[in-house]
């Protein structure tokens, strides 16, 4: 199922999705250039979450006052925030923005430009964070923006429960248009991510995302999407 749109008018542009957009697909540009150069693996292994790195450097500066460990929890701080840009593959970044053009709109016009820049990057950044607890000795990088989308796809749902959605139905080569309920895609949202393998980058030595954790990052951002929109109203 590929959703193209749905039937809530929005009243002002949502420029700040559009951006959104824009910069996820830069950064995967950059991330292809870098993987024909190889240096790719470098460049995510620097920048993707990577829990034991966290959860080690924490340790060190809190209960052992080592001051150069300080210097890389800031850093890597900075990296929950920006891993959220960054994807390892072709079906994951296309299917990550497919949801934020469709659901990201709606939102955005709800809680204002500012509102949504923050909800996108905080509850990002949660999702990385819930990622470090539940397995802090991961050396994995974890990247992408899922989790940011699952609170997306959350606030959306409780807001608009009854809300149609213009949807393709992809049959081998006849595409047929279909309308389906919103609540819908939250099954969906989490199907989809078995085929995030396709299309992968070449991201040495490990790759990417090679954890169960990742699910449960996308399923508290969805909660988290849902309550912040309960208490808004």
């Amino acid at each position: 199922m590929i959703p193209i749109s749905d039937n809530i008018r929005c009243w002002s542009k949502p420029i700040i999705n559009y951006w959104l957009i824009g910069i996820n697909l830069a950064i995967f540009l950059w991330e292809l250039k870098l993987e024909f150069s190889g240096q790719l693996g470098d460049f995510i292994n620097s920048w993707g979450v990577i829990p034991a790195q966290i959860s080690g450097a924490v340790t060190n500066a809190l209960f052992f006052n080592n001051s150069a460990a300080w210097i890389i929890v800031v850093w890597r701080v900075f990296s929950l925030f920006f891993a959220i840009f960054l994807h390892g593959s072709f079906s994951q970044v296309l299917g990550n923005l497919l949801f934020l053009w469709v659901f990201g709109k709606t939102v955005e016009n709800i809680l204002g430009h500012g509102r949504y820049l923050g909800f996108y990057l905080a509850t990002g950044a949660i999702a990385g964070l819930v990622q470090i607890v539940l397995e802090p000795s991961l050396t994995v990088p974890l990247i992408g923006g899922n989790g940011a989308i699952a609170a997306i796809l959350g606030a959306y749902i409780l807001k608009f429960p009854q809300a149609k959605i213009d949807t393709i139905l992809p049959l081998i080569i006849v595409y047929i248009p279909i309308q389906l309920p919103a609540f819908f895609y939250i099954f969906w949202w989490f199907v989809q991510q078995l085929f995030y393998g396709i299309g992968s980058l070449n991201i040495p030595p490990v790759g990417v995302n090679q954890s169960g954790v990742v699910f449960w990052g996308q399923v508290v951002g969805l909660l988290i999407g849902a309550a912040f929109m309960q208490l808004k109203r």
